[in-house]
């Protein structure tokens, strides 16, 4: 294999795969390029390059020194991964590990009577193994986020899939259903279905972990005033004191009243004030006269502020 090519590129995937992304993709290609199957004119070539790709790829160790030295950090020659040691003896004599890819080709060369090219000739069933995970995305509200509830989702062969959404869960949330990935090959258990949650945006609520804000509009005389207002909840609503002379965003907690996430926490909740000024062309000539009157009465706040005047 030429020293330049990038282990990632030959199996089609990107430096952030997943274990289960790297298996398939060479899957994929071992059943286009496997010397005993393909007529392409360089299947050879390409079966031996996918499978030292994957030989370290798919070994931890070995992929954490390959992303950080590169093919020198695991001992890469151009016979393979280390330089040899075992040989696959099928039509092209490339190297590959049986006890890594035995189960893989099993699959090609079986047809469901387990006969492989590793199996000395023989046949014999296939041993079970687990099914692959499937990984999908849902949206949900931002209420369902944060009070918790139940969502559905359908896969791709039609299957209805009922899962709990836990209270508090965050944007970027993985929830995984047991048993609803792929089929488990010669019988073997199927694997998960890992759900990435995306949480929708609410017309009045933002979020902060398990902290809850919601902007409460008031005129310029209830901010010098003072008065209450009503203001909702996740759950319900509370008559809000908002103390005279409050400037636009000013914070006052409501204790306990965020979100409770599973383990049973809870975050508060926090009316944000904002100073809503109306148009000066909707004032009536009385208003805005009243207006001329108290501008002169109040204090300046710029008052001792550098650079003012």
């Amino acid at each position: 294999m030429a020293d330049d090519k990038d282990y990632y590129d030959i199996l089609g995937v990107g430096r952030t795969a997943t274990d289960d992304e790297i298996r398939t993709a060479f899957r994929k290609l071992a059943r286009r390029y496997h010397p005993d199957v393909s007529q392409e004119a360089d299947a050879e070539r390409r079966f031996a390059e996918a499978q030292e790709a994957y030989e370290v790829l798919s070994d931890t160790e070995k992929r954490k020194a390959y992303d950080r030295f590169g093919r020198s950090g695991v001992g890469a020659s151009p016979g393979g991964p280390g330089g040899g040691g075992w040989q696959y003896k099928g039509s092209g004599g490339q190297q590959v590990d049986p006890a890594d890819f035995q189960d893989i080709f099993e699959e090609m060369f079986s047809g469901g009577a387990g006969s492989s090219p590793f199996s000395g000739g023989g046949s014999r069933a296939p041993q079970p193994r687990r099914g692959a995970n499937i990984s999908r995305s849902i949206t949900i509200t931002f209420l369902t986020a944060a009070m918790g509830g139940e969502e559905s989702i359908k896969l791709d062969d039609g299957t209805q899939v009922s899962m709990r959404i836990p209270a508090g869960i965050d944007d970027g949330g993985r929830l995984r259903v047991r048993d609803k990935g792929e089929p488990g090959p010669g019988g073997g258990p199927r694997g998960d279905l890992i759900m990435t949650v995306r949480v929708g945006k609410h017309p009045v609520f933002t979020r902060s972990d398990l902290d809850v804000m919601v902007d409460v509009p008031v005129t310029v005389v209830e901010a010098i005033r003072g008065t209450s207002i009503s203001v909702p909840l996740l759950e319900g609503h509370v008559d809000l004191r908002i103390p005279a002379g409050s400037s636009s965003g000013r914070k006052l907690r409501i204790a306990g009243k965020g979100i409770k996430d599973a383990a049973g926490k809870q975050g508060d909740f926090y009316a944000i004030i904002q100073i809503r000024a109306p148009e000066g062309d909707t004032l009536s000539q009385a208003s805005q006269d009243a207006l001329d009157q108290l501008s002169g009465e109040l204090p300046d706040p710029r008052t001792g502020l550098e650079g003012f005047s």
